[in-house]
């Protein structure tokens, strides 16, 4: 298993929050950098990190990045327990580091954006749906958003939905 170091775009003003966003299977935070960058307020830090590369049974054994092992794409299939628990270890380091450099802790009243594309060949609507009433039940705030003939992909309007919702949550 191999990791890259996460892109961080600084703030280029008083730094007041920082945002962590990370990519599905197979990307890279590199990927996603130049879009991040187009959606955060001057006063917002970025971090994206990329996932180790690591074989993934999904993909026959091909190394790509992946936060875990996805073994099947069936719902009541098994977990890769270890990395699920390593990559959220992975998360609480990121948080960690920016606590310590003085950021705000959150908590569970902590406003969360998911936005799916109800098109989606890859991960299924449904699994979005199922994710968004899971994590309803430890998050107090959590929008879902759905873009009509969307697959795989992100839309324009899906990044103007995340600019909003970050210029609403994070301001200065």
């Amino acid at each position: 298993m191999t990791s890259v170091s996460p892109v961080v775009i600084a703030a280029t003003a008083r730094h007041t929050a920082t945002l962590i966003f990370f990519h599905g299977l197979g990307d890279t935070g590199h990927g996603w950098a130049s879009s991040m960058s187009a959606v955060r307020l001057p006063h917002i830090k970025v971090i994206c990190p990329t996932a180790p590369t690591m074989p993934v049974t999904l993909n026959a054994g091909f190394r790509m990045p992946s936060w875990f092992d996805l073994r099947t794409l069936d719902p009541s299939g098994v977990e890769d327990e270890e990395g699920i628990k390593k990559a959220a270890e992975m998360v609480h380091s990121l948080i960690a580091q920016e606590v310590a450099a003085g950021a705000a802790i959150g908590n569970r009243n902590t406003p969360l954006l998911q936005c799916h594309g109800n098109c989606d060949p890859i991960v299924p609507y449904r699994w979005g749906q199922m994710t968004a009433s899971y994590l309803k039940q430890f998050m107090t705030q959590t929008e879902f958003k759905t873009y009509g003939g969307m697959m795989h992909t992100s839309c324009d309007e899906e990044m103007s939905d995340m600019k909003k919702f970050i210029e609403k949550v994070l301001q200065p």
